[in-house]
């Protein structure tokens, strides 16, 4: 295969394409490797799906991977959600133009003008070229491939059929480009597109090629899309190969994990090179789009359509789409779609832009007369802005870094210990929750906590307390980048002062987990401490409580949040989910329940909420197994299904017990004993009572749709803001 011959009787073709330079035979084949590759050669490997050949070798090579050899792949008809209306529509809607105006041309005799015209389009499609800067395994290579194939052969047939001068199949992989960092991704791509062109070729009768059958495989490069070097060691714009279209998948990696897989001085460099065109805190995909952006505002590029988890339509990495509609725009979204990403389902982005030529815009597969910054038409929540006065009201909780949460046994017996100094351990031990606790059940865990600036000799007065901290603790700080973490590492990485003099004046306050499935907010006591995976209101009024319960708040927090890691996790941010959020009456000059019955019914359900779910996650008298599935997101769950799937079309509580069952997967457990037809009516109802409270206290219909609520909060928020 490397240069042609003879292999007995059978004449090998010539293939090239340095795949096969390395002709060296490993000196020793165990008989079970033999077996097995004489097996794997009695196959029919002819209709193999490239797409999967790229993806099934990456996982078998890369060590890394190799748990995902039975995960599913992405599919050809989800990448084409970005090849067809990104490369294929401006060139299907041309060669429809074409076609019938070359049957009508035809039909008048002007047979050589419409020779010249196919000629010229068929060599229009050959010379397209296409770009993917993370290409992995050439997945989205393969597919514009084949799309291009399809597309000269329709207009090669119709010359054909219409006795026209022959036009030649001049498509090929010499027309698609690559980057990719990844060495095993990175060989593997050029072999997944040169297959899939051998595969189109002889699945459309053109079996004959001419050797070499593969030609040298240099279109892929190996490199790093979004930072390079100079001599001098400076970070400097890396070149992307010159190309009409960018298509692709960069890689999904949240601001917070990039400092935990990539290298401290790799970021610097990154935050140099892009200072003043993205914030420091956006997530890595977002320089993707930033490079292409810029591209195409040079006018070195025409289109570009990427992926990205749905955290770029919201808080810092919301900037890159903005940028792109001030020296572009956005022509083609998906908001909310569910990929499969290396095995494991997530919910994406995708964007199409361009420099603002294509006038049809398409959102979630249907027309729309524009596409906003969020990805959505008809109201643009990238106008709006923090409301002073929900400033200073939410914060992050208490980010420990380090082991200092200790089981409720530890616990017990440091709060029985005695301390020569005479302090008890009471003053540092406290209870401790975080999102876990609140979605699922809480796990009885405590934290020892020295408080905000407690020093070290006052700490170790504090003897079991001090000395779990110096063995747990002091190993993972002492080296710590942070000079206030490494030098006081017996006090936590950011103790929340700001959430401690909450403490100090409310009995209680309200959290929410920052990640999580449904926004559920919820009581904590002062006596807890909440750690940074929870937000913290300050404030400890049902009606409060109330309105951010309600749908209300909930349409806003679903349109206004990120999305966490793998994108499939809603991240209740402050920034853009609370602190731009107009309430009824601007924060802090609301009328109090005595005043205002409007407000007494919100804050009166919102009690009834409470008193609805604390009774039913711990009823009296059950079993463990009963209790470990009584969680509020199997609760909301529920509610969610019976919503969509029982409310106004059946009431029979067998079908109910048997549906729920399934639902919750309850195994031993029976349905009765963990949520009834009854209950989760009751919960429907305090829902929908306190909807229409709070919908009442904004004096808008009882009937609004989500898009009704979504435009009335948007121009109350800049109503508020203006004043």
């Amino acid at each position: 295969m490397r240069q042609g011959g003879h292999f007995g009787r059978d004449k090998i073709q010539y293939f090239n394409g340095a795949l096969f330079d390395d002709a060296t035979v490993p000196p020793t084949l165990t008989s079970d490797i033999v077996e097995s590759l004489r097996k794997a050669c009695q196959q029919d490997w002819s209709q193999l799906e490239p797409s999967i050949f790229g993806t099934l070798f990456e996982r078998v090579l890369n060590e890394a991977k190799r748990k995902q050899l039975g995960a599913h792949y992405t599919s050809r008809d989800d990448i084409l959600l970005i090849v067809y209306p990104i490369l294929m529509k401006p060139l299907r809607e041309k060669w429809q133009t074409l076609k019938f105006e070359a049957e009508s041309g035809l039909r008048q005799g002007q047979s050589a003008q419409i020779n010249t015209a196919l000629q010229q389009f068929a060599q229009e499609i050959a010379q397209t070229t296409v770009l993917d800067p993370a290409c992995g395994s050439g997945n989205f290579l393969y597919v514009a491939l084949r799309e291009l194939l399809d597309l000269q052969k329709e207009v090669i047939t119709f010359a054909r059929r219409h006795d026209l001068d022959l036009i030649p199949l001049t498509v090929s992989p010499s027309q698609l480009y690559g980057l990719e960092i990844d060495i095993y991704a990175h060989e593997l791509a050029q072999i997944t597109v040169w297959i899939g062109y051998i595969q189109w070729r002889f699945e459309n009768g053109l079996e004959n090629m001419a050797e070499p059958i593969l030609q040298p495989l240099q279109n892929v490069r190996r490199m790093d899309a979004i930072l390079a070097y100079d001599e001098q060691g400076q970070p400097i714009n890396p070149t992307w190969p010159p190309a009409d279209i960018v298509i692709g998948n960069p890689p999904f990696l949240g601001h917070k994990k990039m400092r935990q897989m990539l290298e401290h001085d790799y970021i610097e460099a990154l935050f140099k090179l892009y200072q003043n065109r993205l914030p420091h805190e956006a997530d890595l995909v977002c320089y993707w789009f930033e490079k292409a952006r810029a591209l195409i505002a040079q006018g070195q590029l025409k289109r570009a359509g990427l992926l990205s988890t749905q955290a770029i339509r919201a808080g810092v990495n919301r900037y890159v789409l903005e940028q792109i509609k001030i020296t572009g725009n956005i022509f083609m979204g998906w908001s909310d779609r569910e990929w499969v990403l290396e095995g494991a389902a997530v919910r994406i982005s995708m964007i199409g832009f361009d420099n603002g030529t294509e006038q049809e815009y398409q959102l979630d597969g249907q027309p729309v007369a524009q596409i906003t910054a969020n990805l959505s038409e008809n109201f643009d929540l990238s106008q709006v802005k923090i409301l002073a006065e929900n400033k200073e009201i939410a914060f992050m909780g208490d980010i420990k870094v380090g082991s200092f949460e200790i089981t409720n046994d530890i616990a017990q017996q440091m709060l029985k210990a005695t301390n020569p100094s005479g302090r008890s351990n009471d003053d540092v031990i406290r209870r401790w929750m975080n999102g876990t606790d609140i979605a699922s059940r809480p796990r009885n865990m405590w934290i020892i906590d020295f408080g905000v600036d407690m020093s070290q000799e006052e700490a170790a007065l504090y003897e079991l307390p001090f000395e779990h901290v110096r063995q747990h603790v002091q190993p993972s700080r002492v080296d710590n980048r942070m000079k206030k973490r490494a030098e006081k590492w017996w006090i936590h990485g950011d103790a929340a002062p700001r959430i401690r003099k909450i403490f100090a004046t409310n009995k209680r306050y309200l959290v929410i987990p920052r990640v999580a499935k449904y926004r559920l907010f919820v009581w904590l006591d002062n006596t807890v401490l909440p750690d940074s995976r929870l937000q913290v209101f300050a404030r400890d009024d049902d009606y409060f409580a109330g309105v951010l319960n309600s749908r209300v708040h909930e349409a806003w927090a679903i349109v206004t949040t990120s999305r966490h890691g793998d994108g499939n996790t809603p991240t209740y941010n402050i920034n853009t989910c609370f602190e731009t959020f107009p309430f009824p009456w601007s924060l802090g000059t609301e009328p109090s329940e005595s005043e205002n019955p409007t407000v007494k019914r919100i804050a009166d359900f919102a009690r009834h909420l409470v008193e609805f779910r604390d009774s039913w996650l711990n009823p009296p008298d059950v079993g463990e197994a009963i209790l470990q599935k009584r969680t509020l997101t199997n609760l909301y769950n529920v509610l969610v299904y019976y919503r969509a799937e029982v409310k106004g079309k059946y009431r029979d509580p067998k079908r109910w017990f048997s549906e729920i069952g399934q639902l919750l997967q309850l195994g031993r457990v029976r349905p009765e004993t963990v949520i009834t037809l009854e209950e989760i009516e009751r919960l429907d109802y305090i829902h929908q009572q306190l909807d229409q409270a709070v919908l009442a206290a904004y004096h808008w219909p009882l009937h609004l749709n989500d898009g009704q609520i979504l435009a009335r909060l948007l121009a109350l928020n800049l109503a508020r803001a203006a004043e």
